[in-house]
């Protein structure tokens, strides 16, 4: 953006297009650690957990409970469902219909969207990581990002995820913010360079932490929960990936939380 094209602009519009335009250098680069992080998506926020890192709801979570968790020098990262519909999201209504698929195996709220339907689903995910912009996330992590693998309803295919997938981690980036890729492990070769850091579930207790290590080969962070594996058998490889990993429980309220690392 040319100096004349922002000085032609509104204050409100000058800031948004600053941070649209702020340099890849300027956002969160999680490097490699084996230190410990926290999930929560539901209940009040416990801040006493002694985590570097913070994950969680961006709907639910204040702007002053970020800001909180950023005083107390931690990292937030904004959790959004970008490949699944809840019934009970604010902006629920917003979504057309011809994007809604099946329902989502074991949540009856949700269902799989169209993603390739980006004409139509752009705007409400715009809106989104818009929401997490002005609560100052560091961070965006968007969910079920894997629905070529899943009965969506939908003929998707693996390209149709690597399209809909970049474009996420484009438009997390535009708004300054650093991008996670969740899961998705068959496809963590062509989407490293899009993607800051990854968030995955239980790739212990599926064998599947190898797919991930590409991350931590390009410098960048890989964040782990898993729910059934004990600690006592998984650190020492956790240590030797350097993967931050946790133990929490299915539900993801503050506890229970264990952590290989302090």
């Amino acid at each position: 953006m040319t100096a004349r094209r922002i000085a032609a602009l509104a204050p409100a519009a000058l800031a948004a297009a600053l941070l649209l335009a702020s340099p890849a250098a300027a956002r969160w680069h999680p490097k490699p650690t084996t230190a410990a992080w926290q999930w929560q998506l539901q209940g009040k926020i416990d801040t006493s957990i002694d985590a570097a890192v913070y994950e969680v709801d961006g709907f639910e979570v204040a702007a002053r409970t970020v800001a909180r968790l950023h005083r107390m020098g931690r990292k937030v990262i904004c959790y959004l469902d970008v490949g699944s519909w809840e019934s009970y999201r604010p902006d629920a209504s917003d979504f057309p219909k011809t994007v809604l698929g099946r329902a989502y195996e074991g949540y009856p709220d949700e269902r799989w969207l169209d993603i390739r339907r980006l004409d139509l689903l752009a705007p409400v995910l715009r809106r989104r990581f818009d929401l997490c912009r002005r609560k100052g996330f560091d961070a965006v992590e968007p969910d079920n990002v894997a629905g070529y693998e899943n009965r969506t309803g939908f003929p998707l295919t693996a390209g149709d995820q690597l399209r809909f997938n970049r474009w996420v981690a484009r438009e997390v980036h535009r708004r300054g913010m650093a991008v996670a890729l969740k899961n998705d492990p068959e496809q963590v070769g062509p989407l490293l360079r899009s993607f800051d850091l990854a968030v995955v579930e239980e790739c212990f207790a599926y064998d599947e932490c190898g797919k991930f290590s590409p991350f931590v080969d390009a410098g960048k962070r890989v964040l782990v929960a898993e729910y059934t594996e004990p600690l006592t058998a998984i650190c020492a490889e956790a240590e030797r990936l350097d993967f931050s990993v946790i133990r929490k429980g299915y539900d993801l309220f503050a506890r229970p939380w264990s952590a290989c690392s302090p």
